[in-house]
């Protein structure tokens, strides 16, 4: 697996916690939701969208080291 496919799996896998979280939203709608949901998802959210630009920026390096090795 290429780490920018490894960064598409992270990616698709946070969408489905979020859709999975909005279901438990219909629920769960009280001050304790709202502060999960900030401290817990929306930090996981920005951390995995860190680490996308990351995942693109290893692998850019990666394709360039193959290059040059070649």
């Amino acid at each position: 697996m290429s780490v920018r496919a490894a960064g598409n799996v992270l990616a698709a896998a946070t969408k489905s916690l979020w859709r999975k979280w909005d279901d438990a939203r219909q629920e769960w709608r009280d001050a304790k939701a709202d502060e999960f949901e900030q401290k817990y998802l929306v930090e996981l959210q920005a951390s995995v969208d860190r680490a996308g630009v990351v995942f693109n920026q290893m692998e850019k390096i990666l394709d360039q080291v193959r290059e040059e090795c070649e």
